[in-house]
This record gives structure tokens, C-alpha cells and sequence, in this order.
């Protein structure tokens, strides 16, 4: 069994299709840095996973398709994978069905997919997603016709789950990247969209993020950007005193019109609110594959509309933009 887990994971294609495009010079530090993600073992399960993971058998048929939001893995085994697959909670994007078993994840990630996927033309496209978790949505963007989808998520738990639907589905081109924005070289130029969907309000610095996600784009490239705000016509920033929604880490909060004040700083033009919804449980909760605290353990049980810190309850906004 391979005590180095970056032999498990073989991102080669993608390194090549990256030299073939003239962005060479950023392969050498990508391979860098994912070998180097790939030892961290900060949960500390890592050598858990990893056993898991190679008990895990690959059918020689293997294909996937989406199915009323759902990602429907069908690899014919007669492994029972069930307990498996559990062995990997919390699953938080999806719906997912994996060799039959259907895992109903946190979020249900498909109602976001249809906030934003009218307005974007996937087709042909090479797709960034910043903070992707798992990989739900590259499979989306590819069923929606994307050429190749390069996900990055620091969180080693979401690129195992990812692993494992995409070694059962058979398709090479959706990739989840154990890294961060951080990752992203000045002035990339290798993407047609980017798509940064609950990140934006993670960041000490959210103007950062936007020029990283700039940079990564080509002339004419679109950005996709889906984060909290704040319900007014007002350029405003709420700035919670700690926690928000029991989050430590949510820094900014915008509101729409202060969002495209931002994107127009840095560089973004044809800037559109396309959608404004609150989130409720029927969106995020929990199931027994995610047994942790959701959406209703953040709200004031007294007042729905208000966070247990007294803050707006999350409502998410969807905003495009492009480099024209």
C-alpha cells in the first residue's frame, strides 16, 4: 500500500493539457504544490482514507449522468459500498448517487445549479471553480457542455470524496485540486469562466480574490460569483463582530450595489445580479449524511430572519461578469 498519497491521485492529463496551452511555467508549482497538499494530514485521517479509498473496486464499465439534479454514478459492482461511502461524512454538495446508493447531502446544491446555469454558455468552455468542494458542479458544467473543469478545495476530505466518484464515474475531466485560489500564478490567462460560489465572504481580503479570479481569466472570460449579501439599495458592508451564522470565518458581506462597485474596481465590466435568494432548509439541512449542525442551528430560534448573533439571515446572491 502506498504510504505516499500523491501516488493515488494522478492529475498528468491535466498537467499536459496546461503544457499544450502555453501555461507550462504554472505546471511546475501546481505539481509542486499538490504533492505537497497531498502529505498534510491536518484531520488526521488521512491514512484512513487512503486505505479506504484502494479498497474500493473499479468496475470496467463505468459512466455517469445527471438525472433531475441528481449526479448518477452507474458502476456495476457488487461491492457493497454503502458503508463504505459513509466512512467519508460529512458529504455536503450533491445530490449524489454513487453505484446506487443515493446520499442526500447537505446542501442541495442542484437549486443553486439552476440559479446560475441559464446564464452562463458552458459549452466548449475551460471552467475554473474556486472552492468546489467535491466536484458536484463540475459534473453539472460538463453535462452543461464544459470541455474540462479544474476544481480547488484545501479540504482533503472533499478531494477524497471527489476521487471516489470520479474513479466509479470513468470521466478524467472533472478535477478537484487540493489547493486554494492561492495557487493561481499572476496574470494565468488559462480559463474561459470562473466560478467562485460561497467563497468570496471567507476572505480576509475579498478584492484580492477578485483580481486572483480576474488574472486566471482570458480576454472575453466571464466571472461567476455567488456569496452572501446584504438585503440594501445602499453600498454598504456588514462586518460581523465574530462569529456570523456560528461561522467564525466570514469577513465582509456586501451588498449588491458595493459587490459591483468591487468588480468594477478590479477590472470586471457587463457586471449582472442575476438571482437574490434567501437560504432556507429546504436548500441546507441535515441528513444522515451530514449529522452536524445546518442552517436551523444558525438561525435565531425566536426570529427565522435573524442569525443567532442578531445578523440578517444568509442571503445569497449570483452575479456575472466578463473581461471584455
Amino acid at each position: 500500500m502506498p504510504t505516499d498519497s500523491s501516488v493515488l491521485f494522478n492529475y498528468e492529463d491535466l498537467y499536459r493539457q496546461l503544457n499544450d496551452h502555453g501555461h507550462g511555467g504554472w505546471v511546475n508549482s501546481l505539481r509542486s504544490a499538490c504533492s505537497e497538499a497531498l502529505q498534510s494530514d491536518r484531520h488526521g485521517q488521512l491514512s484512513t482514507w487512503l486505505e479506504l479509498l484502494q479498497q474500493i473496486r473499479v468496475p470496467d464499465r463505468c459512466s455517469w449522468h445527471i438525472d433531475e439534479g441528481r449526479v448518477i454514478v452507474a458502476a456495476p459492482t457488487d461491492q457493497p459500498l454503502r458503508e463504505l461511502l459513509r466512512q467519508f461524512c460529512p458529504w455536503r454538495k450533491g445530490p449524489l448517487n454513487i453505484a446506487g446508493v443515493n446520499i442526500d447531502t447537505e446542501w442541495r446544491s442542484d437549486l443553486k445549479w439552476d440559479r446560475v446555469a441559464d446564464h452562463v454558455e458552458w459549452r466548449d468552455r475551460r471552467v475554473l471553480d474556486v472552492g468546489c468542494g467535491n466536484g458536484y458542479f463540475g459534473w453539472r458544467m460538463l453535462d452543461a457542455g464544459a470541455n474540462c473543469v479544474v476544481g480547488l478545495d484545501p479540504f482533503l476530505l472533499f478531494v477524497m470524496q471527489h476521487e471516489i466518484v470520479k474513479r466509479l464515474a470513468g470521466d478524467p475531466r472533472n478535477y478537484v485540486l487540493p489547493l486554494t485560489d492561492a495557487c493561481l500564478v499572476p496574470r494565468l490567462g488559462a480559463f474561459d469562466i470562473a466560478v467562485s460560489m460561497g467563497v468570496l465572504y471567507h476572505r480576509t481580503s475579498p478584492i484580492d480574490h477578485l483580481q486572483i479570479l480576474r488574472e486566471s481569466l482570458r480576454d472575453g472570460g466571464q466571472l461567476v460569483l455567488e456569496t452572501l449579501i446584504v438585503e440594501t439599495g445602499e453600498s454598504t458592508v456588514l462586518v460581523p463582530h465574530g462569529r456570523y451564522a456560528k461561522m467564525r470565518n466570514v469577513w465582509f458581506i456586501p451588498s449588491p450595489s458595493m459587490l459591483t462597485l468591487w468588480l468594477k474596481r478590479t477590472g470586471f465590466q457587463d457586471i449582472r445580479v442575476v438571482d437574490i435568494t434567501p437560504t432556507t432548509s429546504d436548500e441546507q439541512r441535515r441528513t444522515e449524511w451530514m449529522t452536524f449542525e445546518s442552517l436551523n442551528d444558525y438561525l435565531d430560534p425566536n426570529d427565522s430572519k435573524k442569525t443567532m448573533e442578531g445578523y440578517p439571515a444568509p442571503v445569497r446572491a449570483v452575479i456575472t461578469a466578463r473581461l471584455l
